[in-house]
């Protein structure tokens, strides 16, 4: 697994935390840097699977 996946990953869980933070306390700033942050987590997931996908054809 590579390593931007994992980190993506990560990116994903904290922003998701942030964005229930920011509605639990009404704080729309938190919000949407939690839901920012989870997009970007998500991008760089994508990103690592790519590079897997590639590191798998260019070994096979």
């Amino acid at each position: 697994m590579n390593k931007d996946r994992v980190q993506g990953s990560v990116e994903q869980a904290k922003g998701k935390i942030k964005e229930v933070a920011g509605k639990a306390t009404g704080d729309t700033k938190l919000e949407t840097e939690g839901k920012a942050q989870k997009t970007a987590g998500k991008l760089q997931n994508t990103i690592g699977g790519m590079k897997d996908a590639v590191k798998e054809a260019v070994d096979d």
